[in-house]
């Protein structure tokens, strides 16, 4: 039996001697979420696989690059979460993603954000995989119950945008979604992929689109924050809820208004990165929770 520590309480993780077969695919399935993500398009302001959005230094190489290089690191997160381990582990493994991300790049920060969000995801699929954890809690309630406390009592990356923007703007922050399970991911991310898949079946990549604006349009997202302070918050906000009311990716002429949108996000230097991240997290929840069909 290891321990993890709660707001200084020990608190006993059963411990399993090897990680469980069907955790070896994890990884995999993580890191084709990423390359899923960035094979979306158009997202505002975003790299993706037909253009680089609001960044100059980086495009759709540097992101399947940095996939890569991360994939064997998402997989040793399920490892770690299918032997019990706490979140003091699993935080050293994600530093070891983040360099091995960094060198892959040249020192651009690709995947920084989904490492921590959906590395925990990760590990939250290896506990319940593993016969940790009731198989029938969603992902995000097992990250909550197994490491929420570890998760607001860690370190805190003082000089990274995210940090600044949070200080700066009283935001919350991936720290805090996390804590609570991804909400973000549960109430607006997953609804809306599922909503409008059955739409356009023949085409998965309208319901990433349509689950991409909704979290624009919901997320206090501190890349936004950071680049544009909160009148480009604002302007992402109401650009993306207009797109959804007016019927999203289920409406005609849909991909003419979101290439718009994201030229318009381009044009003002805005990158809703938060977003993107949540979007990988929900298609790996997606993958791991869709309901039988």
């Amino acid at each position: 039996m290891i321990t993890t520590a709660a707001r200084g309480v020990e608190r006993p993780v059963l411990r399993r001697a090897q990680p469980a077969p069907e955790v070896s695919t994890i990884g995999a399935v993580a890191a084709g979420c990423l390359v899923k993500e960035l094979e979306t398009w158009p997202k505002p302001g975003l790299v993706s696989h037909v253009d680089s959005g609001s960044h100059d230094d980086m495009d759709a190489g540097t992101f399947r690059r940095s996939a890569a290089a991360i994939r064997p690191y998402l997989q040793r997160l399920a490892d770690a979460g299918a032997l019990g381990c706490g979140m003091g582990r699993l935080r050293i493994i994600g530093l070891e993603a983040e360099r091995a991300m960094l060198a892959a790049t040249s020192g651009v920060n690709t995947h920084r954000g989904a490492i921590f969000g959906l590395g925990l995801l990760c590990a939250a699929a290896g506990a319940k995989a593993g016969g940790l954890v009731d198989p029938g809690l969603p992902l995000g309630d097992v990250v909550a119950r197994l490491w929420g406390d570890s998760i607001l009592d860690g370190p805190v990356l003082l000089h990274s945008h995210g940090s600044v923007a949070r200080r700066r703007f009283r935001a919350g922050g991936a720290r805090i979604e996390a804590a609570k399970g991804f909400p973000s991911v549960y109430r607006i991310g997953l609804p809306a992929l599922r909503r409008a898949a059955p739409v356009v079946p023949e085409d998965t990549e309208a319901a990433r689109v349509e689950a991409c604006f909704a979290l624009i349009a919901s997320v206090e997202d501190t890349n936004l924050l950071h680049r544009g302070g909160l009148n480009g918050l604002r302007f992402a906000h109401d650009a993306a809820r207009r797109f959804i009311d007016a019927g999203g990716v289920c409406a005609s002429g849909w991909r003419a208004r979101a290439q718009s949108i994201h030229e318009r996000f381009v044009a003002r230097r805005l990158s809703p990165g938060g977003s993107a991240d949540l979007l990988a997290m929900t298609l790996f929840v997606d993958a791991h929770e869709r309901p039988s069909r």
